[in-house]
Order: C-alpha cells, then sequence, then structure tokens
C-alpha cells in the first residue's frame, strides 16, 4: 500500500488494488477492507463509515463493511460490490487511492429541519446534491425524511425540493409541444389504470412516454407490474429510440437517471412505510419534470381506507399539486376518484398485468371496474388535445380499446422493450372465506394491500390477492371473499397470523 498526500485537502490518500466482490447490495454502494489492512488499521476507519474512491478522474462514495476472511479480500486490497463495481467502470487490479470524505455540510439543513425550521432552495438543492453523491448514509436519509413528515413543509418548501430533486439527473426534451402522462397517488390496491391509458394514448397518436417509480407501500407500482411483461430497466438511449418508435414507454425511471434521489429515498421510505405529503408531491412531479412531461392527469382517490380520507384533504392536495405545477411549467389537471374499494380483481405484479391484458384484449373475463375507470382518465388525457371536444374524449378512448388498436400498440411496446417470458402465480394459497351471510358494506383496502404486501409482494412478483367480491355485492356464509396467493412457507404463516389478529378487511351486514 502506497500513500501519498492531497495538498488541496490537506489529507493522506492510500492507494489500493481494486477487486470486484460479488455481493448484490441492491443499489447500495459498499467497499470493503480486510480487518488486517493498514488502512484499515491507521486511519480509523469504521464499519458503515463512508469511504471515498477515486482514481483518473472517476470518484465514487462508498460504505464501508469490514472482512476477515484472506480468501475473499486480501489486505492490500480495496472490494467494491456489484453496483458500485460497474459505476466505477474500472477493471480489477486498477491501483485506487481512498480517503476520508469531505464532511456533509447540507446535514446542518436537515438537523434545521429536525428543529421545526424552514428550509429554503438552496438547502434542498444542496441536500439532493449530497444525496445523489452517496454523501448521506441511511440514516442521515431516514432523519431527512422522517423531519420532513414530522415538521411539515409548506408549499415553497415542496416547491424547492421538487426542483432540487428533479435537477439531481438528467431531464429529457422530446421537441414537442404536448408530452402527456397521468398519474395516480396511489392508496388503492389493484388500480393498474395507467397500463391502459399508455397505449390508448400512443394509439391515437399523443406522446406518453411513461417513466414510473417502483412501490413505495403498496403490493405493486407500475413499473412493478410492467416488469412482469416487459424489460423496465431501459438505458436512456433506447427508451428515446422506444418513444421515438411508438410513442410510449412504461419504464423504471431509475436507470434513465431521471430525479435519481427520488429513488434513493424511495429505498428508505419503503421499509419505514413513510409516504408524506410533501415528499410524495415532490416524488411524482419531479419524476415528471424530468420526463419531460408537459401535461398531467392527477387521479387522487378518497376513500376511508384510502390515501386521502376526506373531500377536504384531497382539495387542498388539489392545490398543492396546481401551485407547484403552476410554478414549474406543467400544466395539471386533477381529477377526484372513488376509493372505497380496490380497482379490478388482482392485487400483486402477475395478478394485475392478468387483468390490464384482460382489459385490453376486450376479454369478457376483464374486470369492469378497471376497464371504466381507465376509460374515463384515458378520456381526460386525450381531451388535453385541442382536436378532442371536452366531453368526447371517454367515446374516442373506447372506440380505440374495443378496436383493438390498445392491445395492438401495448405488444409493441413490450416487443420494443424486451418480452418477457409469463411469470406464474405464487403456488401456496389461503381462501377468505365470508363468516355470515350479508351484504358487503365496506372493504379495508389497507388491510387488502398489507396483506398482499405480507404475502411477498412487490418483490415476489406471483405473490398478492385475487378477490371475488366486491362493495354492495351479496355473500352466503362460507363464499370465499378472496384467495392470498405466496411462494414461501414463512410468508404463508406471516399471512395466517395477521388475518387472525386484523381480520379479513371485509365488513358484511
Amino acid at each position: 500500500m502506497t500513500h501519498k498526500t492531497d495538498n488541496n485537502n490537506q489529507h493522506t490518500e492510500h492507494c489500493l488494488t481494486l477487486k470486484r466482490i460479488g455481493i448484490d447490495t441492491h443499489r447500495e454502494h459498499v467497499a470493503y477492507l480486510h480487518r488486517d489492512c493498514p488502512l484499515y488499521q491507521t486511519e480509523g476507519f469504521k464499519a458503515l463509515s463512508k469511504l471515498e474512491i477515486c482514481q483518473d478522474g472517476h470518484t465514487i462514495l462508498a460504505t464501508l463493511n469490514i472482512v476477515e476472511d484472506a480468501h475473499l479480500l486480501g489486505s492490500e486490497e480495496l472490494g467494491l460490490c456489484i453496483s458500485a463495481f460497474e459505476r466505477f467502470q474500472l477493471p480489477e487490479g486498477t491501483p485506487v487511492t481512498v480517503r476520508q470524505p469531505q464532511p456533509v455540510t447540507s446535514m446542518e439543513a436537515v438537523r434545521a429541519k429536525i428543529a421545526g425550521e424552514r428550509l429554503s432552495q438552496a438547502n434542498y438543492s444542496a441536500i439532493c446534491q449530497d444525496i445523489v453523491q452517496g454523501r448521506y448514509a441511511k440514516e442521515e436519509l431516514a432523519a431527512f425524511l422522517v423531519s420532513s413528515a414530522q415538521s411539515g413543509m409548506d408549499r415553497e418548501e415542496i416547491l424547492f425540493l421538487t426542483r432540487a430533486m428533479t435537477d439531481s439527473g438528467q431531464k429529457l426534451n422530446w421537441q414537442e409541444s404536448m408530452v402527456v402522462d397521468k398519474h395516480c397517488i396511489g392508496g388503492i390496491p389493484g388500480n393498474r389504470t395507467t397500463m391502459i391509458v399508455v397505449p390508448i394514448m400512443a394509439a391515437y397518436g399523443l406522446l406518453m412516454p411513461k417513466t414510473s417509480s417502483r412501490a413505495i407501500t403498496s403490493p405493486a407500482g407500475t413499473a412493478d407490474t410492467m416488469e412482469v411483461l416487459a424489460e423496465v430497466t431501459l438505458a436512456v438511449e433506447k427508451l428515446r429510440d422506444i418513444v421515438h418508435q411508438e410513442r410510449a414507454c412504461l419504464a423504471w425511471g431509475g436507470t434513465a437517471n431521471l430525479a435519481p434521489v427520488d429513488d434513493i429515498l424511495i429505498s428508505v421510505e419503503r421499509p419505514l412505510n413513510l409516504d408524506s405529503q410533501g415528499q410524495m408531491i415532490a416524488s411524482i412531479l419531479s419524476k415528471k419534470l424530468a420526463a419531460g412531461a408537459t401535461h398531467i392527469l392527477l387521479d387522487i382517490p378518497v376513500g376511508p381506507h384510502a390515501k386521502v380520507t376526506n373531500m377536504h384533504d384531497a382539495l387542498q392536495l388539489r392545490k398543492l399539486f396546481e401551485y407547484v405545477g403552476w410554478h414549474t411549467g406543467i400544466r395539471i389537471e386533477v381529477i377526484i376518484t372513488d376509493g372505497n374499494q380496490p380497482i379490478g380483481r388482482g392485487i400483486g405484479p402477475v395478478l394485475e398485468a392478468r387483468d390490464v391484458m384482460q382489459v385490453l384484449s376486450n376479454d369478457p373475463k376483464a374486470p369492469e371496474d378497471l376497464r371504466e375507470k381507465s376509460l374515463e382518465l384515458a378520456g381526460r388525457v386525450l381531451e388535453f388535445h385541442p382536436n378532442v371536444r371536452g366531453g368526447s374524449g371517454y367515446l374516442v378512448a373506447r372506440d380505440i380499446l374495443t378496436s383493438g388498436r390498445a392491445l395492438d400498440k401495448m405488444n409493441r411496446i413490450i416487443d420494443a422493450q424486451g418480452r418477457k417470458k409469463p411469470t406464474p402465480v405464487s403456488p401456496l394459497t389461503i381462501t377468505v372465506q365470508s363468516n355470515h351471510k350479508g351484504s358487503i358494506v365496506g372493504i379495508d383496502n389497507l388491510i387488502l394491500a398489507q396483506l398482499a404486501h405480507i404475502a411477498g409482494a412487490p418483490l415476489d412478483p406471483g405473490a398478492g390477492i385475487d378477490l371475488y367480491h366486491k362493495l354492495d355485492g351479496k355473500v352466503n356464509k362460507g363464499d370465499v371473499l378472496y384467495t392470498i396467493h405466496t411462494g414461501f412457507q414463512a410468508n404463508w404463516q406471516f399471512v395466517q397470523q395477521f388475518l387472525h389478529d386484523n381480520g379479513n378487511g371485509y365488513h358484511i351486514q
């Protein structure tokens, strides 16, 4: 190991030999040192602290893990996990310099937020730049998210965060005056309308490059469900080619480096089950801005077990979206919809993809509520176009769907992105029956979403719930309300325990 002094930063750099460690850390950059490495012994590095690794203009920050097995890593080597090695883009054996990173000065702003203070545009920009550069440890990310949720953000702070998140990555410019998008704030299981709206828009000729985040608190997001049918991890060049060819795509926004801070924050929000209002608005709109959207239809479902439980909160949320949209140059139309129960029959990626393809195929077995809501939303998006009169969009959308043009377009998008082999539904099942005869007067969206999540969705794409009865339906004692699918015995047992402790989510009178 060699040493050299950096006169600018007044600290010592240490040269080690780069080695790839075949460990998947799920996009978290992790570096490995042997416990006998002189650098570890002399420089006071600690496990889970940050390292800055540099060579030939390449720089990466990684979280340190300590290794004791000499077969895995030598004392003169620096190991990088799969994602960090691919990001660093240098071959094994390259000598690299390792040093302590500069202090994260934006943590002062996070501490101010923890104390309940209001942050500026400069504060949020500095925080987002440090996050995207990998300077924050997970506990520091959690502190930022929790403080933002606890202290709250006013409308200007939400605007500041949206701009900062948008600026954290690249932005797409499609050189067209109208680039449409549609988004639901979530909270309604099975509500997979986007995958029906997108091919309808593209078949009409509107440009709709749909990039989505993965699920945060729900059993599936659009990216998770589309991934059952096609590749969603697309390089930005391929994404551009697909959109120019098909007028649309259904991709995950993370690989295209669109608002990458959003994906980092989501990876922490998911285990915390955290989805605060300010972060949600910034997350949604930063992705739309980065993807080049000019016109957005926003769906806010309202119901007792939805994210938004009453009309007052829905209207307040609409004003916040419209405020941020106005100041960032996006035209936003908000539609408030029924959030009293799941949409469609399936909950979980494979089951939701089945519902989507049934609707697009005009299958008689297709869930009617998913079909109708998708057509209503598609009609409203079509009405952004000056050639579609207000109120006539639904009929145009219905014609595109029933004619088979939407299915043809969806198949073309799937093939362009990379069609996947069918994924089976997970094999272990639990049937949930009605305890008595009566009418279904309530369905708890949260309980059903939690059940599907505990069953393994979305990480296990075949896990989830098949629903057989909806609101106002009549059931007899012993009728099967739904079937839960899971792939692992441990999840099966967790589901059974959850049902015992919380009930099945159906209210029957």
